[in-house]
């Protein structure tokens, strides 16, 4: 039996969306009496999609051949946040302070990103995954910045403010808001067809966007990580 998107958009008006997620590879992680190489998340992920009315699918590092028929059976995906994307990725050699890679990672999930942007499925890319968006789209990323990271482990929080007439402004029309933020990494030049749409209070891209009809939006900081819905419920809306 196969499932067109056709199949998959009746049966999310008939109830929630299923949104797809994507994870951590990681060689080992301890919990409990075990110590495995696991594929991973932070709860805070599903559980804003379950919050903000939709089903929440784990989509773990997969061949990317893969991917479309992955995004087929999805109604919205969310690429998460995680490692530094590798610079070879966007044409540079590593800096100083750039993490390791996760090629895995970064295969598996510009693939879902290009499947997503092919098929028109609404993509909502967190942290690691905006910049993959940008990357994806042929632009660069500055591989370190000082102020939006507190201390290892720890998130900070600092203010965003929207771009007038933007997909981010129409979701989240305050005129500045406080996000949990995360990041040593940013956008630098944009990716074809990129526009900002929300800009930290020192002039860093928080978040980016494609002009309509796409539903293909990127947030710098972590949403996950605080109480407002707001974005989460407009992927959920539009994958409707």
């Amino acid at each position: 039996m196969t499932t067109d998107r056709s199949t998959v958009r009746e049966n999310a008006v008939s109830g929630r969306p299923l949104i797809g997620i994507s994870t951590y590879l990681e060689e080992k992680a301890t919990w409990r009496v075990w110590e495995l190489p696991s594929v991973l998340l932070p709860a805070g992920y599903p559980r804003l999609v379950q919050r903000a009315g939709g089903i929440a699918a784990l989509l773990p590092p997969d061949d990317p051949s893969h991917a479309a028929s992955v995004v087929a059976r999805l109604d919205g995906v969310v690429i998460s946040g995680g490692p530094d994307v590798e610079p070879v990725r966007y044409g540079t050699e590593p800096e100083e302070h750039t993490g390791p890679p996760a090629r895995e990672r970064d295969a598996w999930e510009l693939a879902l990103i290009e499947a997503a942007l092919a098929s028109g499925t609404p993509l909502l890319g967190i942290c690691r995954g905006m910049q993959l968006l940008n990357v994806a789209l042929g632009g660069t990323l500055v591989q370190h910045m000082d102020g939006h990271t507190v201390a290892p482990g720890v998130f900070g929080t600092h203010v965003v403010k929207p771009v007038p007439g933007t997909l981010y402004e129409s979701i989240v029309p305050d005129a500045s808001t406080d996000v949990p933020t995360y990041h040593h990494q940013a956008v630098d030049r944009l990716g074809k067809g990129l526009a900002v749409s929300a800009y930290a209070e020192d002039g860093t891209p928080e978040a980016i966007e494609l002009p309509s009809p796409a539903w293909a939006l990127g947030v710098q900081w972590h949403p996950e990580m605080g109480e407002d819905t707001r974005v989460m419920a407009a992927l959920v809306r539009a994958a409707s």
